[in-house]
């Protein structure tokens, strides 16, 4: 069997058995679109707010909100870099690429008001996380939390465990959620615990807590031994990425090969479209090296500015799926 044969087999059989909080639930202060994260500030949400300086708590019905900017970790917890856009009169919004974030992509932040005032989720909000800056624990002790994956009904993970009728409780924890064993609650269904997940494309390691005891996924092939001599098991999101080679209408065969397939001068010979040519496949998340073999000519991606040199003398095209 071919390696990206079995790529593709391995994201279909582990796009299987998993539940977490309920659907309805989403994570507060922010969600991500596509290729975006998109933070949303609504001032309804807030009862406290904390003084950067003084450390003073007061209610939040006394502040007169000039600006809202986004703060965390991944902009050094500044508190005039990111500012939000009001969209109406309590709420404010700020869009970000994904790109903007490292691939860990698991960061804690806040909402600071008029350059100085710490928005205080309510510390009883099950999305909320205790938050350290430059290794002490910031004022006010709570922030908001966000990880690489959250309930959507319409996410591409769905997690389904079969059994186990007589468990009062199923939780998913992984990689993808720093392993918090509460967090993300399986719903039970008539055979057994399930639950959907958005998920940005990469390669997660995770396990299921039934009635306080951690278990590997039955239903999942592919797992990987952890450090307590027992098995993670792994699931490889991946995101169908189209290649298209504008031009060349008169070559008689174009091939797409690179790092996802071995380099393999045959396998993926694209489909002649009005413009050019064109080939689609799923690809796991981070950087892919590749070229076009147009009639047997190798060639970079002319409309691709984006290209490395391989450390073997070649200079190929990048494609990032993030």
């Amino acid at each position: 069997m071919k390696k990206t044969t079995l790529h593709i087999i391995y994201f279909i059989i582990a796009f299987v058995s998993f539940n977490a909080f309920s659907q309805k639930d989403e994570f507060k202060g922010y969600k991500i679109e596509g290729d975006s994260v998109v933070f949303t500030f609504d001032a309804r949400d807030y009862k406290k707010f904390t003084q950067e300086y003084t450390g003073q708590i007061h209610d939040f019905q006394d502040l007169d909100i000039e600006n809202v900017v986004v703060s965390g970790e991944f902009n050094k917890w500044s508190v005039d870099h990111w500012k939000m856009k009001q969209v109406d009169t309590y709420t404010y919004e700020l869009r970000k690429s994904i790109s903007d974030f490292t691939d860990e992509f698991s960061w804690e932040f806040k909402f600071v008001i008029n350059n100085s005032f710490w928005a205080e989720p309510s510390k009883n909000d099950p999305n909320t996380a205790k938050a350290t800056k430059n290794g002490r624990r910031i004022r006010g002790v709570y922030n908001l939390k966000m990880y690489t994956a959250f309930p959507s009904d319409k996410g591409n993970a769905n997690f389904k465990l079969k059994g186990f009728k007589d468990a009062k409780e199923v939780i998913l924890a992984g990689s993808f959620n720093k392993w918090n064993e509460t967090l993300f609650r399986m719903n039970k269904t008539v055979t057994g615990w399930e639950l959907t997940l958005q998920m940005k494309p990469d390669v997660y390691q995770y396990r299921y807590i039934v009635d306080g005891k951690w278990m590997e996924d039955p239903g999942n092939p592919y797992k990987t031994k952890n450090e307590y001599s027992e098995y993670n098991s792994v699931i490889n999101i991946k995101e169908y990425t189209a290649f298209k080679l504008r031009g060349y209408t008169n070559a008689e065969k174009v091939v797409l090969t690179g790092s996802f397939n071995n380099w393999n001068e045959d396998e993926f010979k694209m489909r002649k479209m009005d413009y050019g040519w064109k080939y689609v496949i799923p690809l796991s998340g981070g950087k892919h090296h590749y070229k076009f073999i147009v009639d047997g000519e190798w060639i970079t991606d002319p409309n691709n500015s984006v290209k490395e040199h391989d450390g073997e003398g070649h200079v190929n095209s990048v494609c990032m799926v993030k």
